[in-house]
C-alpha cells in the first residue's frame, strides 16, 4: 500500500502545484491580519479536502446523473477565476467583506488548490491505485499545500508593500492566463 500511496502521491503533488499557487495566495490575502489569514488556510483546507474526497467517492457517478463533464467543470472553474483576476488587475485591493469571508473556499479551496486538473488526476490515480491510496495522497498534498501558505507572511515582510503590490498584478494576470487555459481545455475537449 505504501508504494500505491507513493505513486498516487506524486501526481497529485504537481497537479496540486502549492509553490505555483504561493502568489496567488500572496496577492489574494495581501493586507489580511495574520488571523484572518489563518481563518482562510483552515477553509481552504476543509473546502479543498472536503471536495476532492467527495469527488473520489461519488465524482463519477454525480457528473453522469449531471451531464457535466471535466470539461465543463474545468470551463467553469476557468470563468470563476477570470473573473476573479480582472477583478484584481482592475480593482486592486478592493476586496469586499464577503468576498474576503470565502475567500478561502473560492478560489483557494477551488479551483486553485483543489480544481478540475487535481479531481482528474484523482479519477485516474482512484483506478491505478485504489481508494485508500488515493484519498491519503490528496489530503496529505493539501495539506502541504496549507503549511507552505501558512509561511507566507514572513515572505510579505521581506517583499515589502510595493514588491506585494507588483507581485500582486502580476499574479492576477497569470491568473487570467491560467483562468483562460482552463477555459481552452474544456472548450479543446469539448470540440476535439
Amino acid at each position: 500500500m505504501f508504494k500505491d500511496i507513493v505513486l498516487a502521491f506524486i501526481p497529485v503533488f504537481v497537479a496540486v502545484d502549492a509553490i505555483g499557487i504561493l502568489p496567488m495566495f500572496i496577492s489574494l490575502t495581501k493586507g489580511m491580519k495574520d488571523k484572518d489569514r489563518k481563518r482562510v488556510l483552515a477553509r481552504s483546507f476543509v473546502t479543498g479536502i472536503t471536495l476532492a474526497l467527495a469527488f473520489i467517492l461519488i465524482g463519477k457517478w454525480l457528473f453522469s446523473v449531471l451531464g457535466i463533464t471535466v470539461n465543463d467543470f474545468m470551463i467553469a472553474g476557468g470563468v470563476i477565476l477570470f473573473c476573479i483576476a480582472l477583478r484584481d488587475i482592475f480593482f486592486p485591493g478592493k476586496q469586499g467583506a464577503v468576498v474576503a469571508a470565502e475567500l478561502g473556499a473560492v478560489p483557494l479551496g477551488t479551483p486553485l488548490i483543489v480544481g478540475p486538473g487535481v479531481l482528474t488526476t484523482c479519477l485516474i490515480m482512484l483506478d491505478q491505485h485504489g481508494i485508500a491510496p488515493t484519498m491519503i495522497s490528496v489530503v496529505l498534498n493539501v495539506l502541504i499545500a496549507v503549511v507552505i501558505f501558512s509561511f507566507s507572511g514572513g515572505i510579505i515582510k521581506v517583499l515589502g508593500r510595493t514588491g506585494v503590490s507588483a507581485m500582486s498584478r502580476i499574479m492576477a494576470l497569470l491568473l487570467a492566463a491560467i483562468a483562460v487555459m482552463m477555459i481552452r481545455k474544456g472548450l479543446t475537449g469539448i470540440l476535439g
